[in-house]
């Protein structure tokens, strides 16, 4: 496979982000940053997108660097959203949404990498222009977006329930 030792630890790191995101989906339908799964995904996404900078296939920036540098700028706001706008309900729509895109986002490199490397001696993948790794994007972009959808339409729920004990 041809990892470096940073791109080990990178893979490793990554892969507990997205177990964070995928266990935060099954139990609460988003990335909850108030439960553990979701700081998992915070942090380890932090490490992740910061570590992603030291690697380059290429030689030099790269897309790949953008990625990571707006992942870590969603997921981050997101925090922030979290954090200091606790009592703001329609925070909570942005926030699904930062940390739900951001994850969308990891999933592109991780697919790209993943189906060019795997299995050692005869990927799925030749290189990214491969038609397998555009299909799969392409599901995991309409499953962002409903994903999204339910989220919102979840969000709305709770808001309303909020605002009618309050009234």
């Amino acid at each position: 496979m041809g990892l470096s030792n940073l791109g080990i630890f990178h893979t490793i790191v990554g892969v507990v982000a997205l177990f964070g995101a995928i266990v935060g989906f099954v139990r609460y339908g988003k990335i909850n940053l108030g439960a553990r799964s979701g700081s998992v995904y915070f942090y380890a996404t932090l490490i992740t997108s910061v570590t992603a900078l030291g690697l380059s296939k290429q030689g030099g920036f790269n897309a790949g660097h953008i990625f990571s540098l707006f992942i870590l700028i969603l997921v981050v706001l997101a925090y922030w959203l979290y954090s200091k706008k606790k009592s703001n309900r329609k925070a909570r729509y942005v926030e699904n949404f930062l940390l739900s895109f951001s994850f969308f986002l990891s999933l592109v490199p991780t697919i790209n990498e993943t189906f060019t490397r795997i299995p050692i001696g005869q990927p799925l993948a030749k290189n990214i222009k491969d038609p397998i790794i555009g299909q799969t994007l392409l599901i995991l972009f309409i499953l962002f977006v409903m994903e999204s959808i339910f989220q919102f339409v979840r969000q709305k729920k709770i808001n309303s329930r909020a605002e009618s004990e309050i009234i």
